[in-house]
């Protein structure tokens, strides 16, 4: 899993490049965004979008010295279910 680290202060955009792992011809019909844990303050989804082989969401928030595990779950258009996660810790930059 990727250890990225992000500003409080900041709306950045993430993304997940799922080209890569699948046979020629799958695309993503749906993408979902969670965060772990889901408290007051800590990172939030603001706003996410996917086409073909990307998955992207824009996160805000987190409390500083917080670790946030950020997972994307996709549905391929043949039916597969698949996800990935990342883990954010929040620092002043």
């Amino acid at each position: 899993m990727t250890m990225l680290v992000k500003d409080p202060g900041t709306r950045i955009d993430y993304e997940f490049d799922w080209g890569a792992a699948y046979p020629a011809g799958q695309a993503i019909v749906e993408s979902d965004w969670t965060v772990a844990p889901d408290e007051a303050g800590g990172i939030a989804v603001a706003a996410t979008a996917h086409d073909l082989l990307c998955a992207t969401a824009a996160l805000t928030g987190g409390i500083v010295g917080r670790v946030y595990r950020v997972t994307n779950r996709v549905t391929l258009s043949d039916g597969q279910i698949d996800e990935r996660s990342m883990s954010l810790r929040v620092e002043e930059r």
